[in-house]
């Protein structure tokens, strides 16, 4: 009888969960659950060994329980460490399970040695420890503890729950995610919003290159700007409008690969006042780099369909800024386009020549991203920027000189490094800045064939620095940073909150700038 298997069902499952609506039939029966899970924080108590600093919605929790929770943790094990976790079940007919995670000391701040705010980066490692291991149970709603800083909360938490499995068979448990109580409802939307931004960028930096083509990334942006089509003017250009533009040096890196490039751009329209200078976004958007005739070691290969990092995070920065209806004016630019080898692709030693009429000798077809950069970077000069950042997975260098700590900044304009940097701290993904000397540019403007070479003259040396000294050769703008994010493209185990894969940094990092600047007008 599907009545009495339904009663049965509802009586052994009713302390473990919410029940959304039962539909049945003469010949089955679908029970729609909600499992509950709840994710409280514990500060390391500086006072009597072994007892306990709560949180206020952790402490609200104790209360109701009657100094359960506390009791608990008491006889469960030694305190709560920095990032480590104790769940508990059945304590609270809501909340079946219940995870306690450590949030390090009270009095965490801005730390000057490691250039972030330890309280946020504690908060955001907590949060999506409770929220992963409450995901591993199949609990598929989570309440978090704001922790005094609901914004890193719920970051940490939807950083921490995402996956991309979006062509397994077998996927993790979707988790939904809402704030323990109403303290502080606005940053914890903010935050998720921030999070929501940087899971965009993973997706398709990680979505494998023959799904994430540059017409397909083109659409997804289209489609994700659509709902804020109020502010928010796409204009995906063809091969004949850049062809129209004589941007060589981009046309030059596309001629290899059959899929067509795309010249992307967004004009994010959020300023009371029109006419308010914009900031210029630009974003290396190579989805897929072979190498070309210069082609790369098969080994690892396959992590190059994350080289359109730079147009991922840029893209994903514009449509975050549009989300939280910011008040500033942005424009994004992604050139589009696959590094493929053929018998149309630039062989080592031609010469091409930019929109700004400058000739570069192609000496390695590797060095393919300043190339695309150099034609979007004088085109996006024609909007009369407040500012122009570029970003790029531009080079191996980078990578070996600051690992997956940093991003690399090289900028000419101390104003924009200081927005930078204050914005990297606030997000604890951080940057840091890298020079920009003559002595660099030397090693780019002495060329056999042209007025420059796309590397360096002693091609191993300074590598990282060589490729910003030839972008800086197509900016005349004031104030300009160039973000070489190569070392921080990919995450292993470096940063907690983050799973292992495309780390989709630095979103945030952008988001908090755009917003910095709008503070600081």
């Amino acid at each position: 009888d599907p009545e009495q298997k339904k009663k049965s069902i509802l009586t052994r499952l009713k302390p473990r969960l919410t029940v959304c609506g039962c539909f049945s039939d003469a010949s089955s029966l679908v029970l729609i659950y909600l499992l509950q899970g709840l994710v409280l924080g514990v500060f390391e108590n500086e006072g009597e060994q072994g007892s306990v600093h709560l949180t206020e919605a952790a402490a609200g929790f104790d209360k109701a329980l009657s100094g359960k929770l506390s009791e608990l943790l008491k006889i469960s094990g030694p305190a709560l460490k920095k990032g480590k976790s104790r769940i508990f079940y059945g304590i609270h007919e809501d909340f079946p399970c219940v995870a306690v995670v450590g949030l390090g000391k009270n009095n965490a701040a801005v730390c000057g040695a490691e250039n972030w705010d330890s309280s946020k980066e504690n908060i955001r490692q907590a949060v999506s420890v409770g929220c992963r291991l409450l995901q591993d149970l199949e609990v598929n709603h989570v309440e978090v503890d704001g922790c005094g800083d609901a914004q890193s909360a719920a970051e940490g938490a939807v950083l921490g729950l995402f996956e991309y499995d979006q062509l397994k068979s077998k996927k993790k448990t979707k988790v939904t995610t809402q704030l323990h109580g109403s303290a502080d409802s606005a940053g914890w939307e903010k935050g998720v919003l921030y999070a929501e931004g940087q899971n965009l960028a993973r997706l398709l930096m990680e979505a494998p290159a023959n799904h994430i083509t540059p017409t397909a990334f083109a659409s997804i942006i289209e489609e994700k700007v659509a709902r804020h089509a109020e502010h928010v003017t796409i204009h995906k250009r063809s091969q004949d409008w850049i062809q129209n533009q004589e941007m060589g040096a981009f046309l030059s890196v596309s001629k290899g690969s059959e899929e067509p490039p795309v010249f992307l751009e967004l004009h994010y329209n959020g300023s009371p006042d029109p006419t308010r200078a914009p900031l210029v976004l630009v974003g290396k958007g190579i989805t897929f780099d072979s190498g070309g005739i210069s082609l790369k070691p098969s080994l690892s290969m396959d992590a190059m369909r994350a080289d359109m990092g730079g147009a991922a995070t840029v893209c994903a920065s514009v449509v975050t800024a549009a989300a939280l209806k910011l008040p500033v004016n942005i424009i994004g630019l992604a050139p589009l386009c696959e590094n493929m080898p053929s018998g149309k692709a630039t062989k080592p030693g031609d010469v091409v020549k930019a929109k700004n009429g400058k000739t570069i000798q192609v000496d390695n077809t590797d060095a393919e991203g300043r190339l695309i950069l150099a034609d979007a970077l004088c085109y996006g000069h024609t909007f009369n920027p407040r500012a122009i950042v570029n970003v790029a997975t531009l080079t191996g260098a980078m990578d070996v000189a600051l690992g997956s700590a940093a991003a690399g900044v090289f900028t000419n304009s101390d104003w924009l490094w200081e927005q930078l940097h204050k914005a990297s701290v606030v997000t604890g993904d951080r940057v840091w800045r890298m020079p920009l000397f003559q002595h660099y540019t030397r090693q780019v403007t002495d060329s056999q064939l042209a007025d420059l070479n796309n590397i360096g003259k002693y091609s191993r040396s300074g590598g990282a620095c060589t490729a910003a000294a030839f972008l800086r050769e197509f900016v005349t703008a004031p104030h300009w940073a160039h973000l070489d994010i190569a070392g921080v493209m990919s995450n292993k185990d470096e940063v907690p909150y983050l799973r292992k894969g495309m780390s989709g940094r630095p979103t945030r990092t952008l988001v908090e700038f755009a917003t910095g600047v709008v503070h600081n007008d």
